[in-house]
């Protein structure tokens, strides 16, 4: 199986139900995406897959065969990416900082598909939980990248 991540291309002997989550931790060993509730609920485990927000902890490796995967390892090499990590730390979104992963890429990829979203848009894509209630951090950072 070929996987395209964070830019670098691997050839990996896996099952092909493997969970993409478990592939990258255990097997690409980047360890900045997260396990929470493996039910694809909380959001910890999102990557950006073809620039789409996916829940890795339940997208089978087979289902991404060939796609470009990116992690929160990588993501500030992309320009939307990085507007979002800037915007994370000038509004010290984290708290305990478990979910941030996850809520940095539902974030960056709302905004490459839509740099002035509504209301609405960023209901519909920033669903991950935060068990410290950063929400409010959140949507400051979140109003001050469409306000760039």
């Amino acid at each position: 199986m070929k996987l395209i991540v964070n830019g670098e291309q691997h050839e990996l002997d896996i099952e092909q139900d493997a969970p993409l989550l478990w592939v990258i931790r255990e097997e690409l060993g980047l360890t900045g995406t997260k396990y929470g509730c493996g039910l694809a609920q909380c959001g910890a485990c999102t990557v950006l897959v073809d620039g789409m927000a996916v829940r890795s902890c339940v997208t089978p490796v087979s289902s991404v065969d060939g796609a470009s995967i990116t992690t929160i390892e990588a993501v500030e090499q992309d320009e939307v990416g990085a507007r979002v990590v800037e915007a994370w730390v000038r509004h010290q979104v984290p708290q305990c900082g478990y979910c941030q992963s996850g809520q940095v890429m539902a974030a960056t990829a709302l905004f490459k598909q839509n740099m002035n979203p509504d209301e609405t848009d960023v209901q519909v894509a920033m669903t991950n939980y935060c068990r410290c209630g950063t929400y409010n951090a959140i949507s400051e950072a979140i109003a001050s990248i469409k306000e760039a």
